[in-house]
């Protein structure tokens, strides 16, 4: 249990350079919409040289070629419409903002329930129920929206109503966005394939998206610099790759016990609080205020009350 925590811990460490580094690459002038498709560019021949390895690359491409409209759709929205608007966010809003306000996505995932079906066998074959609302999960975020209103509101006592809405309404956009295309491609997959076959699935089928938001790029505000892209790269590896594995291999260790399965999610709330110190210490970002930092702990609580919950 002890290495499967530090694991998760460690985990929210490399997630946290996504807020960090997304925010550090708008203050060097660079567009967020390089920042968000090189993430992208970087990781498909990362997962390709993964999933040739673990001999899972054709069994992929199959399923894509038999499904392609659902690949490409649900792709686009769990990963496009999820990191898109994730990166124009971080234009307008510190890195712990952005990391303490995509925390939403917790919520919008307990709301989104009843959109998806569980299959259970009976005697006449098997038969799907709608899912209900998690009420009390639902309550326990009720804490983490507290939370992000305080941030929110001691923010935007500093900047304009507008910037405050741009800081806001597309984190919220890509809170839904993650979990809607996450938990139907799930669907589409019908629980066929591992992690990396999954992700490198949905990598490779929201490339149109990329690939449309890299030639407006390049026409609205030319290519990216140097240090954009060695920052993306990092982005890429540290979040996209290195958090993955460290995560699912620290819940692949407790999946058997729900309890400490719950306790191992509850780490991923160490992103905020490590978005927060890098942001602060290494790249000199202001520090929140007094009622920001009471925000910021309300929803780093309530990620771990609405996790053990689960349990």
């Amino acid at each position: 249990m002890a290495k499967a925590f530090i694991l998760g811990v460690t985990a929210s460490f490399f997630f946290a350079f996504t807020f960090i580094l997304n925010q550090q690459m708008n203050i060097s002038s660079g567009s967020w919409l390089w920042s968000s498709t090189l993430r992208y560019i970087f990781m498909l021949p990362i997962l390709f040289i993964i999933v040739i390895i673990k001999n899972e690359l054709f069994e992929v491409l199959k399923d894509i070629a038999k499904k392609p409209i659902q690949w490409l759709t649900w792709s686009t929205i769990g990963f496009g419409l999820f990191y898109a608007p994730l990166c124009f966010a971080s234009a307008y809003g510190a890195s712990w903002l952005v990391a303490g306000t995509w925390q939403l996505t917790i919520v919008a995932g307990g709301l989104m329930s009843p959109l998806f079906f569980t299959s259970i066998e009976t005697n006449n074959g098997t038969c799907k129920i709608r899912n209900k609302l998690p009420k009390k999960s639902l309550l326990m975020s009720s804490i983490i929206l507290l939370g992000i209103f305080l941030m929110q509101f001691e923010e935007a006592k500093n900047t304009t109503f507008l910037k405050t809405l741009l800081g806001i309404v597309p984190v919220i956009a890509a809170a839904f966005a993650y979990p809607l295309g996450n938990r139907k491609m799930m669907e589409v997959c019908n629980n066929k394939f591992s992690t990396f076959q999954r992700v490198f699935g949905m990598t490779l089928c929201s490339m149109p998206f990329w690939i449309i938001l890299a030639s407006y790029a390049s026409i609205s505000a030319g290519l990216p610099s140097k240090g954009q892209i060695l920052q993306s790269l990092i982005v890429a590896i540290f979040s996209g790759i290195i958090a993955t594995i460290l995560f699912f291999k620290a819940t692949d260790m407790v999946s058997n016990d729900t309890h400490k399965l719950a306790v191992i999610e509850s780490t991923q709330s160490g992103e905020v609080i490590f978005t927060l110190l890098g942001g602060v210490f290494i790249f000199h970002d202001k520090i929140p205020t007094f009622i920001g930092l009471i925000g910021a702990f309300l929803v780093v609580v309530g990620m771990i009350l609405n996790s053990l919950n689960k349990s």
